[in-house]
């Protein structure tokens, strides 16, 4: 399992997602946690069981196990947080701006590997969740990290070749004809 049997199940008219796919998982300037920690959390944000089954084994084999449940958590925090702090920013009243969150978040401040790692990974997953709130706040306190704009876009490069990927696999699965009963 891994990136090149995605590549080799993206069909031909995907043919860009498959060469981006490769390129953004083999070119990057990214560290090898901070690239498999983002594939990973990026491969769980799009719910897609056959990119997350191939992707994790091959993140598996680049991270440590720390680094592996803190790419988890990441997609599992922005899974929450995504959905609220959009919700509260489209609403369009900044009241709800003021109001406390009331949601637990400390694996936020204690994630298990390097802060700015992690706040890479939640990056990440805020993009494929469409939340402009929290990539906001996530590209603030990575550029007040010294994390370069060009680093931070090769996570947003990883994000959209991931969720392209899942979105053509998926599609492509339930176009596929449905096997006929005995």
């Amino acid at each position: 399992m891994s990136v090149d049997a995605l590549k080799a199940a993206l069909p031909g008219y995907a043919k860009d997602t498959k060469l981006n796919l490769g390129s953004v998982t083999s070119t990057s300037q990214l560290s090898d946690q901070q690239l498999w920690g983002t594939v990973l959390a990026c491969a769980l944000a799009t719910r897609s069981a056959r990119v997350i089954g191939e992707l994790a084994e091959e993140a598996g084999d680049n991270l440590s196990a720390e680094a592996f449940e803190a790419a988890k958590a990441a997609a599992s925090i922005m899974a929450m947080n995504n959905v609220y702090y959009r919700a509260t920013h489209l609403i369009g009243d900044d009241t709800y701006a003021t109001l406390p969150a009331k949601l637990r978040m400390s694996v936020i401040g204690r994630p298990g590997v390097d802060k700015l790692d992690f706040e890479l990974w939640c990056l990440a997953v805020s993009a494929i969740n469409g939340c402009g709130r929290c990539l906001e706040s996530h590209e603030k306190v990575l550029r007040d990290g010294g994390l370069s704009r060009e680093l931070i876009q090769e996570a947003l490069r990883i994000a959209a070749v991931v969720n392209a990927t899942a979105a053509t696999l998926d599609a492509e699965a339930a176009l596929a004809p449905a096997p006929a009963s005995v």
